[in-house]
């Protein structure tokens, strides 16, 4: 078995070493464990699904001053 340092959190260390306390186990068998574990799951593909977005053909409208929100809003609300 090989030795190594490894940066943990404080608070996930608190929660190892309760899960560990609470099984009656090393730390080191519960790291061990729960990094067996880990690895073991397969990886979430990326991108795993694929979104489908329809949208609308967008018509400048003569008169309409896209600066004026109030007045869009009306527009897009059919008023």
């Amino acid at each position: 078995m090989s030795r190594t340092t490894l940066m943990i959190e404080d608070k996930l260390l608190r929660e190892l070493k309760k899960k560990a306390a609470e099984q009656g186990r090393t730390l080191q068998a519960v790291a061990n464990d729960l990094l067996r574990h880990a690895l073991a799951r397969p990886e979430r593909q990326r991108n795993s699904f694929k979104l489908n977005l329809q949208g609308w053909e967008a018509k400048e409208q003569p008169g309409v001053d896209l600066l004026d929100r109030d007045k869009l809003f009306d527009l897009m609300d059919g008023r």
